[in-house]
């Protein structure tokens, strides 16, 4: 079996793979003091309760954005699973063709989802991860990246706006009834989640206009919150990040060991 970790700002999310099979997946929020073993007894006890033992794990692979955590999980891995973990990064088999100005200033997590995006929905596309930033990520016909664009994404926003204003207090991220909020919530919940997601659709169709009209993919804790506001977005894949793990081992060390 193969584990797939993608380690976030604020979330990591984790899943096994039995050949092409996604069997289980988890999402754990991100501690970047965390330490090596306190993970392991973390994914040990998420392991268990879902009937995988720890030695059913042949192979793992890793992306990360948070850099101390890359020492903490090949720790993890070579201590508990006995295997050196692939980690997304200079050297790695992407199966995309990168054309920013400077490839490496792009982050792995952003290279994964292009790959999963272009080999399940193939075509010209637009994929946006709704994390703890924003990212809208443009694929070219041919499935090469050509750049995107990065926003704040939606809970640093609305944690912004309680911290920085004084008498403005902490809200659920629900819909409002209304656009015209009739209390301090409702008010703040309608800037919040309407006016994101006016900026996603701004920002598509910008993309649209530059480069020709393009299938939008949403992936990321709150794609479906969003995809719910706007008919600007065709498919949310929770989940896209995860086969896009999946297909970056498969290219780099072959898809053998990951169905053991």
């Amino acid at each position: 079996m193969l584990l797939v970790v993608d380690v976030g700002n604020t979330n990591i999310v984790l899943g096994v793979y039995r050949g092409t099979e996604l069997i289980a997946d988890w999402r754990i929020a991100t501690e970047s003091n965390r330490m090596a073993d306190e993970y392991a007894m973390l994914l040990r006890n998420l392991l268990v309760h879902q009937g995988i033992p720890m030695t059913a794990v042949k192979a793992v692979i890793l992306s990360s954005v948070v850099p101390p955590l890359i020492t903490a999980f090949k720790e993890l891995s070579e201590r508990y699973f006995k295997i050196s973990p692939l980690v997304i990064g200079p050297g790695i088999k992407t199966g995309v063709r990168i054309l920013y100005e400077n490839p490496k200033e792009v982050g792995a997590d952003r290279i994964v989802n292009a790959l999963a995006a272009y080999r399940l929905y193939g075509g010209q596309l637009i994929v946006v991860d709704f994390g703890t930033a924003t990212t809208f990520d443009a694929l070219s016909a041919e499935g090469d990246y050509l750049g995107g664009a990065i926003a704040p994404g939606i809970g640093i926003a609305s944690e912004a706006l309680f911290k920085l204003a004084a008498k403005l207090p902490h809200v659920e991220l629900v819909r409002p009834k209304t656009a015209v909020g009739k209390n301090t919530v409702s008010s703040m919940q309608s800037g919040i989640l309407f006016g994101y997601v006016g900026l996603v659709e701004g920002l598509i169709n910008r993309f649209n206009q530059e480069l020709g009209k393009s299938r939008v993919i949403a992936t990321g804790g709150l794609a479906e919150i969003v995809a719910k506001e706007t008919s600007l977005i065709d498919i949310v894949n929770p989940r896209l990040t995860l086969e896009g793990l999946r297909l970056m081992y498969e290219l780099n060390r072959g898809a053998e060991s990951a169905g053991e």
